[in-house]
């Protein structure tokens, strides 16, 4: 692999990257003078200014974003429209994990959610033009594949709140901006185009290496520019591609396999290894209508629509090794290193070829009204309605098939169903990069490979070809905001403003699932197998990264659609106890002054204010109250106080120093809401002293579970050169005295939930084994930033500049069980910059992002929440483009080529961090290259 200065340097070299341009104006990116989160206090969301200016070219936009951290009050980091639109992502996400302290996690090769401080997104929150936003993941956190980078204006990250920022998260706020037509101030048609190419090739017969997007956008003013329209508009139908190692986990080979006289060293207990095509297609369109409706009031309306479609096929094959379902071997003619058996032979090894298909649809909602009122008298407002809804369908079909159908429990040591079919002899090798295999059987051959059960998951009652699970989530918001604000005549004070905001939110899951088998024959009993028909198949998968070879390969949902694969629905409890519905209603109040005084040489300002928040959550689901089925509703009400000071004194030779503090809270994941419980009396159980004889004891989800909530600090050093540059050093400090803690044993009242059949408890207080806000703990860390255009060195480097930053950060959390004290997405250093050159419209930049190792949350079995330790990585871009000036006949038209992932960089894990060769994934994903143009009229 190229290290990462050979591919920033072979970035400016090839560069591969491109040039949109753009429609960010000054009056989008600068914030008024008060620092209100919102920037305009008439209208959530958009900036203040007088006059719109254009502003073209990525050194502008650092421009923008350097006069945007210059004249906050508050502690942010920004990314304008120009660059966003310049930098032709698939989504907004891999232009936010440039901005210093962000970083990124991936997603099939993409970024789809953003770390903040070293925590992941459960810890931030997102707003759209101000207003709190529904997610199309199970819980809060959003996931900015959604929004096309096309219809953004600006990006910006609020690290550290002011009163009047509503709906703040515990380590940060994203706030995405689209633009205001009348702000805008002039005329403007932009179209663009571009394809893309994922050099790992098709890897599935069914999918393509080629892609293509396309987008308009269209401003403009009216009735003597009373009326402003804006529409954007971007389709996007990209594939990506992935090669994937997944290991079970690593166990103790002793206890399955003959003695070993070297010791109980470890081995994989199997694997589930898949190529995965993606086609993902989505549909943005964005539209703002304003309209001054007198000299006192402005009415503006907006409204954004996405349609998300990604299509995955994953085919690989399912390997048992450490003594699973019959798997045997010798370990003592295995290689061991480093505590690991990492060469050998397995034998007897019944392997699951898989099929499967992951199919997300989400369409998302979102839009409100605005009637700001400021008749020039010192004295203005708002009123704000806001919506947002997404409907989301997350399908998962499993299809299986081998060598023949097979049940032997692994567990009872009995032959159910012996095995008389064909079993493969595989020798193996473990490295830092997974399993290699060499296998004697051929997975490619129709006449081998059947439908079938091949270990027996259905439990000899069903032939378990397969598993159906659809999960039907959905999200809906309406938040209902009110300010009026007073300019005051005072030394210290420069306004005093009060507003009231109400959130309703309501949240479902419903799981559909079923198991796939093969039908019944004559008798009734279950069909075990079942061979392919001829008209399914597909041209060959090859697993040859894996040296797995070619396999069958089909799309179950033909066979499904023509009943070759039969549903038959899982009546299990595990099922309706993923089901939830939760509901939210949040009233927060707040006062703020804001501070603007001259002392001497010094000018301080910032704001001083206090956030009332009170909460009434609820939760409806079932309760299996002695494994029976229940219907039941509880939740739980509370309130918090939220006081903060932001101060600024902006000192001669153009220094800032900065100085934050407030307390924060972050609700916690709707998931872990869910009033799914399952309990039990006991008689004479471990808690008898303190409940009596009988007492309650269940497990699951917590419907009165509290909030994140943190007391935290910030002191901040910025140096601006001019209006084109900054350093900054950041150092911040929270003491978390609530933090979620998984499987915590805490007193629980069953007083709203029925009692199980037999004996009656004592009290219905008794113990629940759930996640609570037990935990302790402090997050603290530096982050050093700047932007450096070099001409302000010397003028003869015009043109060329630095932009970027880096991070470190500790953490401490105690009271945790087992001492797992893992922040999910937490990475100790994060960094990323970009060198770029621009002049006489050629431009070229390359970046680079880097994180060490972090515990994230992924996906795992049916849909549920899984998290791995994920290793280091670096992400190498680089982009090269020229805009047509003004006075040529293409004036313009902006063309440009792009790379992305330069080096091919890895997504790997591992079950222990400090054991290279205990890793349980690893993805490649290729590079891609993009070419493409606009053309603004």
């Amino acid at each position: 692999m190229t290290s990462t200065s050979s591919a920033v340097a072979m970035g400016f070299v090839l560069a591969m990257a491109g040039a949109t341009p753009a429609f960010a104006q000054d009056a989008q990116d600068e914030p008024n003078a008060e620092g209100n989160p919102n920037v305009d206090s008439n209208d959530p969301g958009q900036p203040e200014g007088d006059e719109a200016i254009v502003i073209t070219g990525f050194r502008a936009s650092l421009e923008s974003a350097v006069g945007t951290k210059k004249d906050q009050d508050l502690v942010v980091e920004s990314i304008s429209a120009e660059d966003i639109g310049k930098l032709p992502d698939a989504s907004i996400g891999e232009s936010i994990a440039r901005l210093p302290g962000v970083t990124s996690q991936r997603l099939n090769g993409r970024s789809n959610v953003i770390a903040i401080r070293g925590f992941g997104p459960d810890f931030s929150t997102t707003l759209l033009n101000g207003r709190e936003q529904t997610s199309t993941s199970d819980n809060r956190g959003v996931e900015f594949d959604q929004y096309p980078s096309e219809i953004v204006s600006q990006v910006v990250i609020y690290k550290a709140p002011s009163a009047d920022l509503v709906g703040a998260g515990l380590v940060g706020t994203v706030d995405i901006r689209t633009v205001r037509p009348l702000d805008y101030g002039k005329s403007v048609l932009a179209i663009g185009a571009r394809g893309s190419y994922a050099d790992i090739g098709a890897l599935n017969s069914d999918s393509t290496d080629l892609g293509w997007r396309a987008n308009a956008t269209f401003i403009d003013q009216f009735a003597d520019d009373t009326v402003g329209v804006s529409l954007a508009v971007a389709y996007l139908d990209e594939p990506y591609h992935n090669e994937e190692f997944n290991a079970w986990g690593y166990q103790d080979g002793f206890s399955f396999f003959a003695d070993d006289p070297r010791g109980n060293s470890l081995l994989a207990g199997g694997s589930k290894s898949f190529v995965t095509s993606t086609g993902l297609k989505r549909l943005g369109i964005n539209g703002t209508v304003q309209v001054a409706a007198s000299d006192d009031i402005m009415v503006t309306v907006d409204g954004f629509y996405s349609n998300f479609d990604d299509d995955q096929v994953k085919r690989g094959i399912e390997l048992p090794i450490a003594g699973w379902f019959g798997t045997t071997g010798d370990l003592s003619t295995y290689t061991v290193t480093d505590g690991f058996y990492t060469e050998g032979v397995l034998e007897n090894v019944q392997g699951v070829v898989r099929n499967d298909i992951f199919n997300r649809q989400a369409d998302l909602y979102s839009g409100g009204i605005n009637l700001a009122w400021d008749p020039g008298n010192g004295w203005k407002g708002f009123l704000d309605f806001g919506y947002s809804r997404t409907d989301r369908d997350e399908l998962s079909i499993e299809s299986y098939s081998g060598t023949g159908f097979n049940w032997d429990n692994p567990f009872n040591g009995d032959d159910d169903f012996a095995a008389a079919d064909v079993t493969d002899t595989i020798a193996f090798q473990l490295t830092p990069s997974g399993l290699f295999f060499n296998p004697t059987l051929d997975y490619s051959d129709p006449n081998l490979i059947v439908l079938t059960d091949p270990l027996g998951w259905g439990g000899g009652g069903r032939t378990q070809a397969g598993y159906y699970n659809n999960r039907i989530v959905e999200d809906e918001l309406k938040q209902y905001r009110a300010e009026l604000e007073r300019e005051l005549n005072h030394d210290f004070f420069g306004g005093l403003k009060f507003g009231v905001s109400y959130v309703d939110r309501d949240k479902s899951l419903t799981p559909d699932e079923f198991f796939l088998e093969l039908g019944q024959d004559g008798l009734g009993n279950p069909i075990r197998e079942v061979t392919i028909p001829s008209q399914y198949l597909l041209e060959e998968t090859n697993l040859a990264y894996l040296g797995l070879g070619p396999i069958v390969t089909y799309d179950p949902r033909d066979l499904i659609r023509d009943g070759v694969l039969v549903r038959t629905t899982n009546d299990s409890n595990d099922i309706p106890a993923k089901a939830f519905t939760i509901s939210e209603d949040i009233i927060s109040a707040y006062i703020q002054a804001d501070i603007d005084a001259d002392l001497g040489d010094v000018v301080l300002t910032g704001n001083v204010g206090a956030q009332m928040v009170w909460t009434d959550q609820s939760s409806g689901g079932i309760a299996f109250p002695g494994g029976t089925r229940v219907e039941v509703e509880a939740g739980d009400e509370y309130a918090h106080l939220l006081p903060s000071l932001n101060l600024n004194a902006r000192l001669p030779g153009d220094y800032v120093v900065r100085f934050s503090a407030r307390r924060e809270i972050m609700r916690p994941r709707l998931d872990d809401l869910r009033v799914a419980i399952g309990y039990n009396v006991v008689q004479n159980g471990d808690f008898e002293d303190l409940y009596g004889g009988f007492y309650l004891d269940g497990g699951g989800g917590n419907p009165s579970l509290r909030p994140y909530a943190a007391n935290s600090v910030d002191l901040t050093f910025e140096k601006y050169f001019g209006s084109s540059g900054y350093i900054a050093l950041q150092a911040f400090y929270k003491d978390i005295d609530d933090y979620i803690a998984d499987s915590i044993l805490f007193d629980f009242d069953y007083s709203d939930f029925p009692l199980p059949a037999g004996p009656s408890p004592v009290t219905t207080t008794g113990i629940l084994r759930s996640k609570e806000s037990t935990a302790k703990g402090e997050l603290y860390g530096v982050e050093l930033a700047g932007t450096l255009p070099f001409d302000v060195i010397t003028p003869a480097l015009e043109g060329f500049g630095i932009t970027g930053g880096v991070s470190y950060t500790e953490n401490e959390i105690s009271g945790t069980v087992n001492g797992d004290s893992r922040i999910p997405g937490y990475s100790k250093w994060v960094a990323n910059g970009t060198a770029y050159f621009e002049k006489y419209g050629f431009n070229a930049r390359a970046s680079v992002r880097h994180r060490t190792g972090f515990f994230g949350d992924f996906t795992g079995f049916g849909g549920s929440p899984t998290r791995k330790s994920a290793l280091e990585e670096t992400i190498v871009d680089a982009q090269i483009g020229y805009d047509f000036q003004e006075g040529s006949f293409l004036e313009g038209l902006s063309l440009y080529l792009q790379g992305q992932n330069l080096t091919d960089e890895r997504f790997a894990s591992v079950a222990n961090p400090d054991q290279p060769l205990s890793v349980t994934d690893y993805q490649i994903y290729g590079r891609r290259f993009l070419a493409g143009f606009t053309y603004k009229f």
